[in-house]
């Protein structure tokens, strides 16, 4: 898991070739991508970025069984499953394929990489041997790629080549490791503001808590949280209050009325025992904030782990969930 996470900026030059020259002809007004847990995170990510160069893009997340109701004729459907056999994408697929849309995929192989063989659809194939919350960058680059080959983002690619040389996984380490001392005993609490969708990245850094560190954990975002969440830590005596923990992700972009919300919450939340811990999204370009702030996520939920003397890399639940329900 470690070496997982200092090689991780070598993802996005490998993603970029995988998904090469696959381009999908067709008059598109929409982009359906379809994948489940660390297969959707790419989209997620990639929400973030139109966000923020307010990009014309229509883009949907499914992570379902089928296709959503809203679904048309001139949406490109983008089914991607890391393992290849994760039976809601394979479904999503098989829909599509009777509905006769535009589709294409990205996989490491499995049954997903067979039927794209079998019904001839463009396939990026990424490399396999990682957990798929810890292919992110070869999924992203992949996405990304063929985006930008239907001509559907307007993307100067080089920005996803540079950040192999831009990201530096071992800048965070030491952060990740005392944010991970913190934490230990706690249910993790994300927050952040909703701009630029960063409750996307509040979500990656809980899905990170649950599969790494094998814990609970929960996100939400400003301002709505304000709203009603804030009051569950009224009862003083409740054990929520001594159990949780907060991190707020915080950038300087934010609104600074979104600032003092979150400073105010900080403030108000003390005396009810909850620990509130205050972490800054760096950085000038919006992909480079984004993953060095993944990779922030990645050390401190590893460390995690090893605070509870736990192997990060296995999801032994999931594994016999699906072995039970198969």
């Amino acid at each position: 898991m470690r070496q997982a996470i200092l090689d991780f900026p070598k993802q996005f030059r490998i993603g970029l070739r995988a998904a090469g020259n696959i381009k999908v002809i067709g008059n598109f007004d929409g982009v359906i991508v379809c994948g489940m847990g660390g297969s959707a995170l790419p989209a997620g990510i990639l929400n973030m970025w139109i966000e923020a160069k307010r990009s014309g893009i229509s883009l949907n997340i499914h992570s379902d069984y089928g296709l959503p109701h809203f679904i048309k004729d001139t949406n490109l459907v983008i089914c991607i499953s890391y393992s290849g056999n994760t039976e809601e994408t394979i479904s999503a697929f098989e829909e599509a394929r009777r509905r006769n849309l535009k589709i294409t995929a990205i996989s490491s192989g499995g049954k997903l990489a067979e039927l794209c063989k079998l019904h001839k659809i463009p396939l990026a194939v990424i490399p396999s041997g990682l957990q798929p919350r810890m292919a992110l960058g070869f999924q992203f680059a992949a996405l990304m790629k063929i985006l930008a080959n239907c001509g559907l983002i307007n993307a100067d690619l080089k920005d996803i080549h540079n950040l192999e040389n831009s990201l530096n996984p071992g800048d965070s380490e030491d952060q990740g490791k005392k944010l991970a001392k913190n934490l230990k005993n706690k249910i993790p609490i994300i927050y952040a503001s909703s701009r630029l969708k960063y409750l996307d990245l509040a979500r990656i850094w809980k899905i990170k808590f649950n599969e790494n560190s094998k814990i609970p954990a929960f996100c939400n975002y400003f301002p709505e949280l304000n709203h009603n969440e804030l009051v569950g830590f009224e009862n003083n005596g409740y054990p929520a209050s001594i159990a949780t923990s907060i991190i707020i992700l915080r950038d300087n972009l934010d609104l600074p009325r979104i600032k003092e919300r979150m400073e105010l919450t900080a403030e108000i939340l003390k005396p009810t025992g909850v620990q509130t811990q205050f972490v800054d999204i760096k950085g000038e370009d919006i992909l480079c904030k984004i993953f060095d702030n993944i990779l922030l996520s990645d050390w401190t939920s590893y460390y995690l782990a090893l605070e509870y003397k736990i192997d990060p890399t296995p999801v032994k639940l999931n594994d016999e969930f699906k072995r039970r329900l198969a």
